[in-house]
């Protein structure tokens, strides 16, 4: 009888299709900044700032995150900020 060959064992194929399905599943999940061009962070801005979610403050030029209270010089950085706390935020109250 001879030894099976280690190149032609599936017995974990399975486990390792399943393993790669679910790790697409969570990125899949996870918000992307990477789409958030200027335009589309200056839009965001300005909705936050209508909401009240934003504090502009003149004197120091920045704008302030008011849930975080973090403050930013860039609409930009704004933007991808409030994309990954909202997203954190949300992680936290499904995570229970």
């Amino acid at each position: 009888m001879s030894e099976p060959n280690i190149h032609d064992d599936t017995a974990d194929d399975h486990e390792r299709f399943e393993r790669e399905l679910l790790a697409q599943d969570r990125d899949a999940r996870r918000p992307s900044t990477a789409d958030l061009d200027d335009e589309a962070a200056q839009d965001l801005v300005r909705d936050l700032l209508d909401a009240g979610t934003v504090t502009p403050v003149v004197d120091e030029r920045v704008l302030v995150h008011e849930p975080s209270g973090a403050a930013f010089e860039s609409l930009w950085q704004l933007g991808v900020f409030h994309k990954g706390w909202t997203a954190a935020a949300d992680a936290g109250e499904t995570e229970s």
